[in-house]
């Protein structure tokens, strides 16, 4: 029971550090909220999750019989990864800015999901972390079974949805409901917990 909390408590940390993260899916969320209301942020989030799924679903199919065998190298790999996002996590948390994020560019509120959908798999960010920290925790949480890969998800997911329903429900209120100043504090937060947590995973490596 434990383990499959403290999954999805880390699955939550680290999804949220990768939502928080301005990008191109931010972008559509705020841009769309505008006119769509706050249900842009859930449906956005729904499309990103699909985009995800299919990565997942072809990790498991092809590494599920094999992550046993290679877990030392998934626990440097996914250390080393965990840092390094949350170094530029920090580099980045000085200067970031919800309302710096809106786009000159139309709202896309047709189809809030594709928008999720494709604002993701277009962004290089996204395929260099499921490359990284995505992938090698996902293998992780196969160590333990498929249902820890699973509580891995279940937590990321949660993340995106949370803070996409945030940004989207603040918009449609016509407000940001962060100040600037929380959200360079909750950017800066995560990014030391990443930095932590990715030494906790070598370090564990280093002394089994």
């Amino acid at each position: 029971m434990l383990d499959t909390l403290q999954m999805f408590l880390f699955a939550f940390v680290v999804g949220l550090t990768g939502a928080l993260a301005p990008g191109p899916t931010l972008v559509a969320t705020i841009n769309a909220s505008v006119a769509g209301g706050w249900t842009v942020g859930p449906r956005v989030t729904f499309g990103h999750m699909f985009s995800e799924l299919i990565i997942v679903i072809l990790i498991i199919a092809g590494l599920s019989t094999v992550a046993l065998r290679y877990t030392t190298a998934v626990a440097i790999i996914g250390g080393a990864a965990l840092i390094l996002f949350g170094i530029l996590t920090l580099a980045g948390s000085r200067k970031v800015s919800l309302a710096g994020s809106r786009s000159p560019e139309p709202a896309v509120t047709t189809s809030p999901f594709f928008a999720g959908f494709f604002t993701s798999v277009a962004n290089p960010y996204f395929w260099i972390w499921w490359l990284t920290v995505g992938g090698a925790m996902v293998i992780a949480g196969l160590a333990g079974g498929i249902f820890l890969a699973c509580v891995f998800m279940a937590g990321h997911w949660c993340a995106d949805l949370g803070w996409y329903t945030v940004v989207s429900t603040g918009i449609a209120k016509g407000k940001t409901i962060l100040t600037d100043t929380a959200y360079r504090w909750i950017m800066t937060a995560c990014g030391i917990f990443l930095v932590i947590f990715g030494a906790y995973y070598l370090v564990r490596v280093a002394l089994p």
